[in-house]
C-alpha cells in the first residue's frame, strides 16, 4: 500500500470520526426544551440571524437557505411567541421588516449560550491536548 493510499485512508477515518462526534453533539433537544420552539433548528437560526438587525423575509429566506414561503411559516411561529414583529420596510410598504423583540432577543442570547457550551467530553480534556487540537483545527480552517 502505497502512503498516499494510507495517508487518505486515515484522513477518511479522522473525518469519519470528527463528523461522528460533532453530529453526536446535537443541541436540537436542548434548544427545543430551553426555547419552547418545537420541532427543527430553523426559527432557532432565524432567531440568531435577526441579532445582526431587521430583515426582511427575502432575506430572512436567503441567509438561512429557506424558501420563501418557510420562511413566513417560521415568522409567523415567531411572532405568535412574541419572539418577532413585523413592521412596514421604510423604502417600500410592499415588504416587511421583522425584528426581534426584548424576549426574542433575550431567546437569542440562550440559543447562542446552548449552542456555544462546549461537550462535556471536549471541556474534560487536558489543557495540552486542547490547544495541540486547536491549532491542528486553525491549520484546516486556513487551508
Amino acid at each position: 500500500m502505497s502512503e498516499v493510499t494510507t495517508t487518505n485512508d486515515q484522513a477518511v477515518r479522522v473525518w469519519s470520526a470528527l463528523y461522528d462526534y460533532v453530529n453526536a453533539q446535537d443541541r436540537r433537544r436542548e434548544l427545543q426544551a430551553a426555547l419552547g420552539l418545537g420541532g427543527g433548528f430553523g426559527r432557532v437560526k432565524v432567531l440568531l440571524h435577526l441579532e445582526e438587525g431587521p430583515m426582511t423575509l427575502r432575506d430572512i429566506a436567503e441567509a438561512n437557505g429557506l424558501d420563501a414561503p418557510y420562511a413566513t411559516v417560521i415568522c409567523d411561529k415567531l411572532v405568535q411567541k412574541g419572539f418577532v414583529v413585523r413592521t412596514p420596510h421604510p423604502d417600500d410598504n410592499r415588504r416587511k421588516l421583522v425584528s426581534l423583540t426584548e424576549q426574542g432577543r433575550a431567546t437569542a442570547k440562550l440559543a447562542r449560550e446552548i449552542i456555544g457550551e462546549p461537550p462535556v467530553s471536549l471541556a474534560a480534556m487536558a489543557s495540552s491536548d486542547l490547544v495541540v487540537l486547536e491549532g491542528i483545527l486553525a491549520r484546516l480552517v486556513t487551508s
